[in-house]
């Protein structure tokens, strides 16, 4: 049975007659990992600040498990863990002490926060960093910190802004490792503007640009439209680019400056066998024929820059 954690209806939000965030609507489902995507400025933080009970929307609405944010913000927020993008530690403070006040902020018994604290370093690893100031680790500990004051009260939804942000490649490596695995139990919403940090983490995705939904699948989806209906040949003796054309399913050739073609053809169609068979029988000298994948990058860039071409 699939359990909704989080419904965002109509999500609006305006400054100054602008619309910062326009109409965003999404739902999540327990145990899946949500990746929020976008350039600078597209209107992620803001997005997150709804979510979160930090930022009224101007129009729509945000459930947690049901729980209406608006009707019932105590409610709502302590079905959530929150990590923005700059994370809330008291430096001066010990990674024990840093964590038991969280979990009182977060409501945790006082008979439980000794387990929930120390339940929250082990998945954090930072078991061997108990009694060290918060303001003498290095970023990425200090990240780990905030994503433990984050899950201390073992909340349904974790949302996590930004959270590799200036660290070095090994600690990026272990945080996306630790969001990958908190979302087996939570349900995780990860904002980025990293697109590979999506495509390793996430089973779901979504791309705001400019405020709106541009994208809103499963990371399958999105790596689906890496495959374009494009083969990139090449030949030793090649034929004129009418002859090519004159093939069945074949719809444009283009030239590269390595030498290749790039074969577009008719949708629902795959010709490399049979151009392969052609090429054979006429003696072009075929010495390479594959599928040619646009980049998850390029992607992201069609999508977010589609209205700038229009």
């Amino acid at each position: 049975m699939t359990i909704l954690t989080v419904e965002a209806s109509n999500l609006t939000r305006l400054y100054g007659g602008r619309e910062a965030v326009s109409d965003v609507s999404f739902t999540l489902s327990k145990g899946e990992v949500l990746g929020f995507l976008g350039p600078n400025g597209a209107g992620k933080s803001t997005t997150m600040k709804m979510l979160t009970g930090n930022l009224a929307p101007s129009n729509g609405s945000v459930k947690i498990c049901g729980v209406d944010m608006i009707e019932n913000p105590k409610e709502a927020k302590a079905l959530i863990g929150y990590l923005p993008e700059t994370p809330p530690l008291y430096r001066e403070f010990t990674v024990d002490e840093f964590l038991a006040i969280a979990a009182r902020l977060h409501g945790v018994s006082a008979k439980h926060i000794r387990a929930a604290v120390q339940r929250a370093k082990e998945r954090c690893g930072l078991t061997e960093m108990s009694k060290r100031l918060i303001e003498n680790l290095s970023k990425g500990y200090q990240q780990r910190v905030g994503i433990a004051q984050a899950i201390i009260h073992n909340p349904m939804v974790v949302i996590l802004d930004e959270p590799t942000v200036g660290l070095d490649p090994i600690q990026i490596r272990d945080i996306r490792a630790l969001i990958k695995e908190l979302g087996g139990e939570h349900s995780v919403i990860l904002s980025t503007h990293i697109l590979p940090e999506v495509e390793m983490i996430c089973d779901h995705v979504q791309i705001i640009d400019k405020g709106k939904l541009v994208f809103n699948g499963s990371i399958d989806v999105l790596k689906k439209q890496r495959h374009g209906n494009k083969l990139l040949i090449g030949l030793n003796n090649p034929p004129s680019h009418d002859e090519l054309l004159g093939l069945a399913g074949v719809e444009s050739v283009e030239a590269l400056p390595n030498g290749l073609l790039r074969v577009r053809y008719t949708a629902g169609q795959m010709p490399a066998e049979m151009l392969a068979q052609v090429a054979v029988s006429k003696g072009w000298g075929l010495h390479q024929i594959n599928p040619d994948q646009t980049s998850l990058e390029d992607v992201f860039v069609q999508l977010t820059y589609q209205d700038v071409a229009a």
